[in-house]
C-alpha cells in the first residue's frame, strides 16, 4: 500500500482537530438524590456530540489512528462492523473528509441508527447474524482495498488514555470543585471496551483512587470471561441493549482494568432510562440505563456501608434513536419482559436507600 499524500493527510487531521475545538465539552449533570445521603450521582451527557453518542469519541480517535498510521488516504473506502452508534459517527467524519464509508450492521440495528448512518452519507451492509459483522467487514474491505476501522480492536489502543481531552480527563476537570470532586465509583458499559480501559488506564496513571465499575446486559460475554479469565468465551447471542454487551470477548475488553462487574437485567436497563426521563427529562439509550441500574446498586452498598462520595455514569446516547423499540410497550411485550418489578425497586431505592 502505498503512503498517503503528506500534504492532504495534514489537511485531514487538521478537520478533524476543527470539529472537536467547534464541540464544547459534554454537560456533566447532577442526578437528585436525598441530600442527607451524602453521595452525589452525576450523568456524563455523551448524547450531546454532533452525532448525539459516547461513540463519536471513538470514531473521531479511530478516524485519527489510521490516518497517523498511514492507513487512510483521499480514495481510501471505510469500513466498519458496528451495532450503529459508532457507524453513525464514523459515517459523519467519513463526510467531513470526503471518502466513501460503508459499514456492516446486524438486520437488527435500528431504523432510526440506520436512517443517521444514511443521512451522513454511509451506506449499511446487513448480515442476519451478529457474529457474522467482524469477517464480513474483513471481506468488504479487501475487496475495495479500504481500511477497516474495526473498532474492536482498536479502541483501547486509538485513545490517549493518558489524557489529551479523553473522557477520563474530562470527567475529573468537570468534578474539581464539586464537594466530592474525586469519584468513589465510575460506572460504564462495555461494548468494545474501549471506555473502561481508558478510564481504568487513567484513574491508575493519575493515582486517583476511583473504582471502575463495567455493567454487563443480558447475552453478553464480557461478565463471565471477566469472572472466569475463560476470554475465549462465547455465548452466540447478540444484546438487546444496542451499543453494549457482545456474543464474543473483544480484544479491546481488558478485564486487568476493571474494579467490579455487574450483571445487569435487560428489563431493569428499560425501567431505569424510562425513571430517568420522568425524573430529569433526559430521555437516554438502553446503555444509558444499564449504567444507571448498576450506579444505583453501588450507592446503595455504599449507604449500607456508611460511606459518602460521587459516583459518576454516562448518558451515551438519545433515547429519540429507540423510540420505536425500548420507549415502546408493545416492543418490550414482544420480548417478554416486565418492567414493573424493576421498576418498583428503583422507586424503592430513591425513596429509601436500600437495594431490594
Amino acid at each position: 500500500m502505498s503512503r498517503p499524500d503528506p500534504a492532504w493527510v495534514d489537511e485531514a487531521v487538521r478537520v478533524i482537530d476543527a470539529d472537536a475545538n467547534r464541540s464544547a465539552d459534554t454537560h456533566l449533570h447532577v442526578f437528585p438524590l436525598p441530600l442527607e445521603w451524602g453521595i452525589d450521582l452525576y450523568l456524563k451527557d455523551e448524547s450531546v456530540h454532533p452525532t448525539g453518542s459516547l461513540k463519536h469519541r471513538l470514531a473521531r480517535s479511530l478516524l485519527l489512528y489510521g490516518l497517523v498510521n498511514g492507513d487512510i488516504g483521499p480514495k481510501t473506502v471505510l469500513v466498519e462492523a458496528s451495532s450503529g452508534s459508532t457507524a453513525v459517527s464514523e459515517a459523519y467524519f467519513a463526510r467531513l473528509l470526503g471518502l466513501d464509508f460503508v459499514t456492516v450492521v446486524p438486520r437488527s440495528t435500528s431504523k432510526e441508527k440506520i436512517d443517521l448512518i444514511e443521512f451522513y452519507g454511509g451506506r449499511c451492509h446487513y448480515v442476519d447474524k451478529p457474529p457474522e459483522i467482524y469477517a464480513e467487514a474483513e471481506r468488504l474491505a479487501a475487496e475495495c482495498d479500504g481500511h477497516y476501522l474495526d473498532q474492536f480492536t482498536y479502541a483501547e489502543r486509538a485513545t490517549d488514555w493518558r489524557g489529551n481531552n479523553n473522557i477520563a480527563e474530562s470527567i475529573f476537570a468537570q468534578m474539581r470543585q464539586e464537594r466530592h470532586p474525586v469519584p468513589t465509583w465510575v460506572v460504564v458499559g462495555a461494548g468494545t471496551g474501549g471506555t473502561s480501559a481508558t478510564l481504568g488506564r487513567y484513574v491508575r496513571y493519575r493515582r486517583h483512587a476511583t473504582r471502575i465499575a463495567v455493567v454487563d446486559p443480558e447475552n453478553s460475554s464480557f461478565y463471565h470471561a471477566w469472572c472466569t479469565g475463560a476470554m475465549d468465551y462465547t455465548t452466540g447471542m447478540p444484546s438487546r441493549i444496542e451499543g453494549i454487551g457482545r456474543p464474543r470477548v473483544e480484544p479491546s475488553f481488558l478485564p486487568g482494568v476493571i474494579d467490579e462487574m455487574l450483571p445487569i437485567p435487560d428489563a431493569g436497563s428499560f425501567a431505569a432510562i424510562r425513571l430517568l426521563r420522568e425524573r430529569t427529562g433526559h430521555w437516554a439509550g438502553g446503555s444509558t440505563g444499564t449504567n444507571l441500574y448498576g450506579a444505583f446498586q453501588l450507592i446503595a452498598r455504599m449507604l449500607a456501608e456508611g460511606r459518602t462520595g460521587s459516583v459518576v455514569t454516562l448518558v451515551c446516547d438519545g433515547g429519540e434513536r429507540y423510540a420505536h423499540t425500548y420507549y415502546d410497550d408493545g416492543w418490550i411485550a414482544e420480548q417478554g419482559l416486565d418492567l414493573a418489578p424493576h421498576r418498583e425497586r428503583l422507586e424503592s431505592f430513591l425513596a429509601t436507600g436500600r437495594w431490594g
